[in-house]
């Protein structure tokens, strides 16, 4: 096996007798291969490939040499040094090619091959030197092939790291912080997750953490939004379909499981799936097999489902518009994200976040903030969570200059302010005296507040969801103030 460039051999060998013999083996591929360094204890050899770990291809080692570090463990201590550094092993200890148990321990210690030095009768060569040297020029194309697999695993590591930097999960409430840490511990597992939380909470940034923190994160992470698709085209999009399967098929189609083979599908607002889209995603997970539009035979994927809805599923399933079955095989691990005003703590350092984000991507300095200005934003409620508070920051770089204050903040809040009416003018009932007990004062607001909620959600299940407590603890608060 040929090769333009010549591979550089470091031999550990104690006897100068089978040093020469190597050397003979080898001297009619003089061209293309070279000696370059021979010691004689495994010591020396790890000294020598510390101080130079890339002046080797091919290491070539007597299986018994003098010194401490010898066999196995010397094997084991070079591909620590250098995984992709191929160990071909010579020995004297047996000439049965068929000791099993021998070649067995060489090869998970991390040896390429091994050879016997010779019978008796041979004293110029390694026995058999053909099979020597071929050994020699497969374990130099080994080598070649995993020192440019690493090459692509680090290129694509440092990809993963950034886009995991654009990604990072900011916060410090308790609950961020948890989350971050569930995030780490079912990362690597292939269990299925049901994301749910209200919308803009960033479920979809919690599930391309998941993945890219996993083992998959070389392998495509593919999102869809299945409400944002016709219920007539989910399934086509999902499973695929093949050239001819229906009018306008002209061409065959990868569904999205396809695609995301050996990687992650991130299914979004899945509560929006119709029945016979059910029923298909549940035999992907029991089977591990899709069924294309126009094809007869299954297609085998491995695809790892993260699943994310704003949604009580469980409500979904009580009404039969999501099936059981496929609700608890989705809902391996939950995880659940709390809406902002619930994590007050993380909107100060969101803030801060997008503001350095937004201004990198803008091309701005970045602007002071006042305390009040601040203090305006945390107590702002966020009905529409993270999403909203990135669009707000937009607007305040947009609309502001190098002090954002707290009128720039009212200015960028008015969309969402002027559409809630106060409550009550607390300065105009002081001044007239007509003073309130806590109590009722604290009845009317939250009778305000839920009005607004259930006036802008779809179904009770999704204004308890918005409000934080149980579907039992929102009907039973609705029946005492009158709601129901």
């Amino acid at each position: 096996m040929p090769t333009n460039k010549k591979i550089k051999i470091l031999l550990i060998e104690d006897e100068d007798f089978d040093v020469r013999r190597v050397r003979n083996t080898i001297k009619y591929f003089n061209g293309q291969i070279t000696i370059k360094d021979v010691v004689s204890t495994g010591y020396e050899a790890i000294d020598l490939l510390n101080e130079n770990p890339n002046d080797y291809d091919v290491v070539i080692m007597d299986f018994q040499i003098a010194g401490g570090l010898r066999g196995e463990s010397l094997i084991t201590k070079i591909k620590e040094i250098d995984s992709s550094l191929q160990i071909i092993v010579i020995t004297k200890m047996t000439i049965n090619i068929t000791d099993f148990e021998f070649a067995n321990s060489l090869m998970k210690a991390g040896a390429f091959w091994y050879c016997t030095k010779y019978p008796g009768d041979i004293e110029d060569s390694i026995y058999q030197p053909t099979d020597f040297l071929m050994s020699i020029f497969n374990a130099y194309e080994k080598k070649q092939l995993e020192t440019q697999k690493l090459r692509t695993n680090k290129k694509l590591s440092e990809n993963i790291e950034s886009i995991m930097s654009k990604k990072n999960i900011f916060g410090i409430s308790e609950s961020t912080n948890l989350l971050r840490q569930q995030i780490e511990k079912y990362a690597n597992s292939d269990a299925n997750i049901l994301i749910s939380g209200p919308s803009g909470t960033g479920k979809e940034l919690v599930a391309s953490n998941l993945h890219y923190r996993s083992k998959r994160k070389f392998e495509n992470f593919v999102p869809i939004n299945c409400g944002s698709l016709p219920r007539e085209l989910i399934e086509s999009e999902l499973f695929g379909y093949e050239k001819g399967a229906f009018t306008g098929a002209n061409s065959k189609k990868p569904g999205l499981f396809e695609i995301a083979n050996n990687g992650t599908l991130f299914l979004d607002e899945v509560a929006e799936l119709p029945q016979s889209a059910q029923v298909k995603l549940l035999r992907v997970i029991q089977e591990g097999e899709i069924e294309k539009i126009g094809r007869t035979k299954s297609i085998v994927v491995n695809v790892r489902i993260i699943a994310a809805t704003n949604k009580y599923l469980e409500h979904e399933v009580r009404e039969g518009r999501f099936r059981e079955d496929l609700y608890y095989r989705l809902n391996v691990v939950p995880l659940y994200v709390l809406p902002l005003n619930q994590r007050r703590e993380d909107i100060q350092p969101l803030v801060i976040r997008y503001l350095e984000y937004y201004c990198q991507d803008m091309s701005k300095q970045m602007p002071e903030i006042t305390d009040s200005a601040m203090r305006l934003l945390t107590d702002y409620d966020w009905p529409g969570n993270v999403r909203e508070l990135k669009n707000v920051v937009q607007r305040l770089l947009l609309d502001g200059g190098d002090l954002i204050t707290e009128s720039d903040v009212r200015k960028s809040l008015i969309t969402k302010m002027s559409g809630i009416k106060h409550v009550l003018d607390y300065e105009q009932v002081w001044l007239q005296g007509e003073l309130l007990q806590l109590r009722e004062l604290e009845k009317q607001v939250r009778i305000k507040y839920v009005e607004f909620i259930r006036k802008n959600s779809k179904s009770d299940a999704e204004a308890s969801l918005k409000l934080g407590i149980a579907p039992s603890n929102y009907n039973r608060m609705c029946k005492e103030l009158g709601l129901k």
